[in-house]
This record gives C-alpha cells, sequence and structure tokens, in this order.
C-alpha cells in the first residue's frame, strides 16, 4: 500500500539493493506470503490447498484495528493459476482524539469486515536470470457494515504485480501495485513491499521486509503516507509436515506512525506435499477493510 514518493533516502536505498538482488540472482522456486505485507507471484500447486486461522492488526495515531478471527483458503485450481478467499472478522478502535477527526473518533466496534476473494496467476517463471513475474487481482466484497466501519460500503480492488528470485536458502520478493477505493472519504493510492527471507533449518525461515503505502483518505485510520520496516518468520513443526506457525511484527520508520503485527496458523495438503509446497504462498493484509468511516 505505497506510493514512490513515500519512499525517503534511507527505505529508497533499501528497495533499490533489494530490486537488484532480484535481478541478478537465480535458484529454485519457494513460494513465499504471509505473515508479510509483500506478497509474491507463486500460486499454490495444482491440486493442492492451503488454509489459514490468523489475525493481524494495523494501527496508526488514528485508531487500531485489527482482523481476527480471519480464515484464508487458497487452492490451485490450474497450472499456474490460483484462487483465494478471505473470510475475517474484525475490530475498530478509534482513538477518540478530536485532533484526528474526522476519522478516528467513534464507538469500538466489531463483526464481519470486508470479503476478500482473488486470482493469482503466474505469467512468467523463474530462470537463471529472470525472476518470476505475476499478478495476484483481488477483489473486496462489502460484506462489512460500512456505517459502523467494519467495511466500506462498495467493492474495491488491490492490483499488484509481484516478482520472485531464489539463490540458495535465500528468497527475494518484491513489487508494487494499485489500491481503487471508489468510496467517499477514500482515495486510490499505490504501494510497494521488498521483502529478503533466509531458511534457518529445517525448522524455522526468518525474513524482513520494506512496505510502504500512499496517504488512504480521511475515512481510514491510514490518513498519511507511511514506510514501515517488518520482521517475520514461520516455524514448521517436525512431526506435522504442511503444518507452520507465522509471526510478524513491523513499525514506520518514515510518513505517518504506524504499527503492523499478524499470527496465524498454516495447513497445506495435496498430491504431492514436500518441502518447497510447505511455504505460505500468499497473504492478506487488513487494507481499508477494517479502517473505521467515523
Amino acid at each position: 500500500m505505497p506510493q514512490p514518493t513515500l519512499m525517503k533516502a534511507r527505505p529508497n536505498r533499501v528497495t533499490a539493493a533489494l530490486f537488484f538482488l532480484v535481478i541478478l540472482t537465480g535458484s529454485k522456486l519457494w513460494a513465499q506470503g504471509p505473515p508479510y505485507q509483500t506478497d509474491d507471484p507463486v500460486p499454490v500447486d495444482l491440486h493442492h490447498y492451503e488454509f489459514y486461522i490468523f489475525g493481524a492488526a494495523d494501527g496508526t495515531p488514528v485508531e487500531m484495528d485489527s482482523s481476527g478471527p480471519a480464515f484464508e483458503f487458497n487452492w490451485g485450481a490450474l497450472p499456474r493459476v490460483q484462487v483465494h478467499a478471505v473470510l475475517p472478522w474484525g475490530v475498530v478502535a478509534p482513538l477518540n482524539n478530536p485532533v484526528n477527526l474526522p476519522s478516528g473518533t467513534g464507538p469500538i466496534e466489531f463483526g464481519l469486515t470486508d470479503m476478500e476473494l482473488g486470482v493469482k496467476i503466474a505469467f512468467i517463471k523463474e530462470g537463471k536470470h529472470v525472476p518470476q513475474i505475476g499478478s495476484f487481482t483481488m477483489f473486496e466484497i462489502p460484506t462489512g457494515n460500512a456505517d459502523k466501519g467494519l467495511g466500506v460500503g462498495k467493492v474495491w480492488y488491490k492490483l499488484p504485480i509481484w516478482l520472485q528470485k531464489n539463490v540458495g536458502k535465500w528468497t527475494f520478493d518484491g513489487g508494487a501495485g494499485y489500491e481503487v477505493v471508489p468510496q467517499t472519504g477514500f482515495r486510490n493510492f499505490f504501494y510497494t513491499g521488498w521483502l529478503v527471507k533466509k531458511k534457518l533449518s529445517d525448522r524455522l525461515d526468518l525474513g524482513a521486509e520494506v512496505f510502504a503505502h500512499g496517504r488512504e483518505g480521511s475515512a481510514p485510520a491510514q490518513t498519511e503516507a507511511s514506510t514501515m520496516v517488518d520482521v517475520g518468520g514461520y516455524y514448521h513443526f517436525k512431526h506435522h509436515p504442511g503444518q507452520q506457525f507465522l509471526f510478524c511484527y513491523g513499525h514506520s520508520v518514515a510518513g505517518q506512525t504506524e504499527n503492523y503485527a499478524y499470527v496465524g496458523m498454516y495447513w497445506t495438503w495435496g498430491k504431492d506435499t514436500d518441502d518447497k509446497k510447505e511455504r505460505p504462498s500468499e497473504g492478506y493484509s487488513p487494507g481499508p477493510l477494517n479502517r473505521s468511516a467515523f
């Protein structure tokens, strides 16, 4: 959820370094995704499935919003094509500071938020000198109560392009997108994310990302642009192949003060499940669906 103008000098250098690593390195394909905000272009393998139970939070000086319990399901429906759905409950928690008007004031609300449906398509496979490239178009369905700030009240969209390159135990993901929110009080905005991850052992993977988004309008909590640095990872259960514990936490380094957190459980199953297919392949971030319209 970012814009090129957001990236101050230091984030720009980090993003550029990750971009060149993506272009110049190569190896086998590993999927990426939650708990990070940066996504990847790797669909779930054909006839394989993924399921998540998770909670996520995104807070600013305006309000603290969270998703949870939330349920995510992904299906490798066709070769190099993934069908995606998220059913999230959530909380909007305005901080009731008069300085934050018109958003950030009002009662705390809990309920079903906007449901997410999407399709991930891998256009270009990873090669020795070429990253994998794909899209992950998402439609946010107005199932949440917009009057309570639990939804936007109209269908809105996420339109990103993601890249991935692997080298040995390292994975590099990055890309950018545009979020279209055709509702009063919301703005369309660019976002970008760049992630580096390393497999430390059979049990543990750790990663760090730079993620940034533009100003989202007066209704969401993210009234201003922000650039964040997040750190997280996966823990693979030794006696339960295909089961993982996911975690991430991040804080803004430029722009509006913002915190991000994710914790969840992940399962995968299908034909020929192996190490590659045990890795989460894409993620969900709260977006404006949990951001108050007060």
